[in-house]
């Protein structure tokens, strides 16, 4: 399993992948969507139910950015980033050692679910968007349940809301292209899921699954990324990377007319681009589920 790091609902096959070309897209992305992450690691601190963390693992954890925040969010504890691809797990270490926690941290390349008895156990366990690359979800909860010190807490990001990044109305094409690349994605989440080894169909109730695998539920929050035009370059900049990846990803699911309309947004010679566009935008929602293992 490599989650794509809070990425949604990506898949291509691991072979196909330029990690290369990934990794920095989903250590940009993360580095956006960075606020809400702490932010999100801050509640969980903050509970009154809240276990002294002292090891954390944080399960996909690509490139490490909410790792090493978890790192500095929780002062005292040791992190491990487990992920099944070296090349993010590198740059993990990399951002470990740069951001000064690197003598807290530590990586495990592990494919889940059959290496979860290698991971050891723990006080916070964050899975962000890697649950869903697992084919069964409550077996692989109970495994994480399994996993946690008394009083320990599952933090699972999972859900929240597509990005928006252009006006339902951009002037070119049919109006809602965005939408239909969201149902194209959803389409192609779906095929994912179905191709896992021992997929199950679970109802995405999260807190019914943690009351399921023994785990109290503690709460569902979601936290808002809000980037309004116009957007400096670094924002625009992660738009057209991750609009090049979904067309890679879901242009075959789009209509001929849509994937041409896609051609010109990328095209940085084209006036009507996202090279030049002032009303490309960043808005999403993430959303965190907390369990918690009982006393």
């Amino acid at each position: 399993m490599s989650s794509h790091a809070g990425h949604g609902h990506h898949d291509t096959h691991a072979a196909d992948i330029d990690w290369d070309v990934l990794g920095p897209l989903l250590e940009q992305e993360a580095e956006l969507n960075g606020t809400q992450y702490e932010e999100a690691a801050r509640w969980i601190a903050a509970l009154p139910t809240a276990p002294k963390v002292r090891r954390v693992l944080d399960i996909g954890s690509g490139p490490g950015v909410v790792s090493c925040l978890l790192a500095e969010v929780f002062p005292e504890a040791e992190v491990v980033a487990v992920d099944a691809t070296p090349a993010l797990l590198e740059r993990a270490t990399n951002r470990a050692r740069r951001l000064g926690v690197i003598d807290r941290f530590r990586t495990l390349e592990a494919e889940l679910p059959s290496d979860v008895d290698r991971l050891g156990e723990a006080d916070l366990i964050w899975a962000g968007n890697s649950l869903h690359h697992l084919g069964d979800q409550r077996a692989a909860l109970a495994g994480f349940a399994g996993l946690l010190r008394t009083g320990g807490t599952v933090a699972l990001v999972e859900g929240g809301l597509p990005a928006r990044r252009l006006p339902r109305d951009i002037g070119i094409g049919e109006p809602g292209l965005e939408a239909r690349m969201t149902a194209a994605a959803a389409t192609r989440f779906e095929r994912m899921r179905s191709e896992l080894p021992g997929a199950k169909r679970e109802i995405e109730d999260w807190a019914a699954l943690f009351t399921a695998v023994g785990l109290v539920p503690q709460g569902t929050r979601s936290f808002l990324l809000d980037l309004p035009a116009p957007v400096p370059r670094p924002v625009r900049e992660h738009v057209i990377a991750s609009i090049t990846r979904e067309r890679d990803v879901v242009g075959d699911l789009l209509t001929a007319e849509d994937r041409a309309v896609l051609d010109r947004l990328l095209d940085p010679e084209d006036p009507e681009g996202l090279h030049h566009r002032p009303d490309v935008h960043l808005l999403a929602a993430r959303t965190v589920h907390l369990g918690r293992r009982g006393d």
